[in-house]
């Protein structure tokens, strides 16, 4: 493919992260607006990305340019990664079967990394308060069975859900709220499922 000039690039560029953020590609006006030229100008930069390769178009559909050839830095697009979310945890299913998902969400980084697994889950209620974690929050969470003192962790007991403070105490596992008002849950075992990673929260 022939190279392209610094002004295509800048259409190209412009026209892959559209699409990538909206789910369909910019009109020919709406990249007439953006860059402040004519819509002449645009056809012509469209044209010449068809002629070497990086881009096709319909001309008897609208929004039907397509990209052949991202030329972004992949260095500097920030991972984002599909993480599911959790409703109601069923009894007896594993913890992200089908029957316990309430769909998935996209993250970028920081909130997630490449090369770790996670999933979210909505806060409810107040126990956690004093760690700064509110109802109503995503909280994002690395899974792992393991946990150390006095990380936050995520709980399964008796098929419920639970977010606390994890300590291992002599002989047994201290599930420690981060709200005077709650008491602590002693249990000899626990099934450790996540460690709070990131909290989301939305205005």
């Amino acid at each position: 493919m022939k190279g392209i000039t610094d002004r295509q690039k800048e259409v190209l560029d412009f026209i892959s992260g559209f699409a990538e953020e909206n789910g369909f590609p910019p009109t020919v006006r709406e990249i007439s607006d953006h860059f402040q030229i004519s819509i002449r100008a645009v056809q012509d930069h469209i044209i010449a990305l068809q002629k070497k390769g990086f881009l096709s178009q319909s001309q008897k559909r609208s929004r039907s340019i397509r990209v052949l050839s991202d030329t972004r830095d992949k260095e500097k697009l920030p991972f984002v990664g599909k993480v599911p979310l959790l409703g109601t945890v069923a009894a007896g299913k594993p913890l992200l079967s089908e029957e316990n998902l309430d769909g998935y969400v996209n993250l970028t980084e920081p909130f997630v990394r490449p090369g770790k697994t996670y999933f979210a889950l909505r806060v409810r209620g107040q126990s956690m308060i004093n760690a700064g974690i509110l109802e109503g929050d995503l909280a994002v969470i690395e899974q792992s069975d393991i946990a150390a003192d006095g990380q936050i962790i995520v709980a399964v007991i008796d098929d419920a859900i639970t977010l606390k403070r994890y300590y291992k105490e002599t002989d047994r596992i201290r599930l420690q709220p981060e709200n005077p008002d709650f008491q602590a849950i002693y249990c000899k075992d626990v099934r450790i499922v996540g460690i709070l990673s990131n909290i989301v929260r939305t205005y």
